[in-house]
């Protein structure tokens, strides 16, 4: 897949390289194993009491998978990347601004989870082995690895997220067959925390952590050979197992009254699965982070030489890594959610409702520069979102939910209502 996504990064995949969803799904599916995903679940389970949190939890993952559902089919359907789709809804110039926020945002992922495996693995290291090293070492090590993979080791991925998905399966059904052991599913939902986020907020931060994913889920998708297939991917990588890896995340911190996973693995002796989840789930991750960032970088600037490009942002997300951005994390994932959630808004009315032609191959290559609709309710949407969560102005009491519905209703009006608008958006 590596391959056909570099020569195809600008224009739809042709049938002959298109897989089976499940290969797909399966590659989604490890991203949602990785370390980042327990700690969203750990972290939404201490700000809120155990039945808000498992609410929210279910609840974003059930969004998550609406929304990824949607973007992944689009992308199945046209074969289109996410560079792609956002240059049909945006146009040229407006696709570049939103594709270079989604690099930066990308690249602060890449950051938050070089600082997540960097501590994972010093713990593991002291706890398991009794070696201790410099933390400084390990992100440095860790950043140029994964780099390095991204340049030379992607079309492995494939096979790795085949061969890790069932080990972790079993890795987290463990954990939580350990907690049920400690403390029955009925006694831990009866405990509460002190509730430090509302409902809503809980939820936009479950959602904020994978927003992204699921935005530019057609970076994958797209190679999947039935339009379903893009639907199947989000359910089960989203609603499935996000939600299980979330619940079991927390649910082991509730039972074992410890908010750090490892030291609960260690406890409960899983040191060496703890190491499966901290290496495999995130190498996967960082590797399609980057991969994801340099395409959409390349598609905007293309110019630029493919592995100097991908050296040049690997640093750039390694170094993010040092300014301790894992100590906002939850701060982090909820301002994602307002920011990206009204893109998948856009997009969704955009080919659903307004102008799907424009989105056929022979069109694609003929975009207006902006799409000046598109981008004022991508604003809108965000800017109302952050009002409510600052409690200016409340509709649903969710901001990812408030930013795509805003995004999705202003967009379908302008368009609508605006007599000179282009409705194939295309170049005449």
């Amino acid at each position: 897949m590596q391959e056909s996504s570099q020569e195809f990064a600008t224009e739809p995949v042709p049938e002959g390289h298109t897989v089976g969803w499940i290969r797909v799904a399966l590659i989604s599916a490890m991203v949602a194993f990785s370390l980042p995903t327990f700690v969203t679940g750990i972290e939404v389970s201490n700000a809120v009491d155990s039945r808000t949190a498992l609410s929210a939890i279910l609840c974003g993952n059930l969004l998550l998978s609406i929304i990824g559902a949607f973007c992944g089919a689009i992308g199945a359907r046209t074969r289109l990347s996410s560079y792609m789709l956002t240059r049909v809804a945006f146009g040229t110039r407006g696709a570049a601004l939103v594709n270079l926020a989604f690099a930066v945002s990308l690249l602060g992922w890449f950051g938050v989870n070089i600082d997540l495996f960097s501590g994972a693995v010093l713990r593991l290291l002291h706890d398991v082995l009794g070696i201790d090293a410099p933390g400084w070492v390990v992100e440095l090590g860790a950043g140029l690895v994964m780099t390095m993979t991204t340049v030379y080791g992607f079309r492995a991925i494939n096979t790795l997220s085949t061969i890790l998905v069932p080990v972790l399966i079993a890795v987290t059904a463990l954990l939580v067959v350990k907690a049920l052991g400690v403390r029955p599913i009925g006694e831990t939902l009866i405990l509460a925390s002190a509730s430090e986020l509302s409902f809503g907020h809980a939820m936009s931060s479950v959602v904020g952590g994978v927003i992204i994913g699921a935005i530019i889920l057609p970076d994958i998708t797209r190679f999947i050979r039935e339009w379903r297939g893009g639907i199947y991917t989000a359910v089960l990588s989203y609603l499935v197992i996000g939600s299980v890896v979330q619940g079991a995340g927390g649910l082991a911190a509730i039972a074992f009254g410890n908010d750090d996973l490892l030291d609960v693995m260690i406890l409960i002796g899983l040191s060496w699965a703890a190491f499966a989840i901290v290496i495999a789930g995130s190498w996967v991750l960082n590797s399609l982070n980057l991969y994801s960032t340099v395409l959409s970088v390349e598609a905007t600037l293309p110019r630029l030489e493919n592995r100097l490009l991908i050296a040049g942002l690997g640093a750039l997300g390694t170094l993010a890594a040092f300014f301790d951005i894992l100590d906002r994390f939850l701060s982090f994932l909820f301002y994602l959610a307002i920011v990206f959630a009204p893109v998948a808004g856009v997009i969704a009315v955009d080919y659903l409702l307004l102008r799907r032609s424009a989105y056929h191959e022979e069109r694609v290559s003929r975009q207006r520069l902006y799409v000046p609709h598109a981008i004022v309710a991508w604003f809108t949407g965000a800017i109302v979102a952050l009002l409510g969560s600052e409690g200016i102005v409340t509709i649903t009491g969710i901001a990812a939910i408030d930013a795509i519905g805003i995004a999705a209703l202003a967009y379908f009006v302008l368009s609508r209502f605006d007599g000179r608008a282009d409705r194939h958006g295309i170049v005449g």
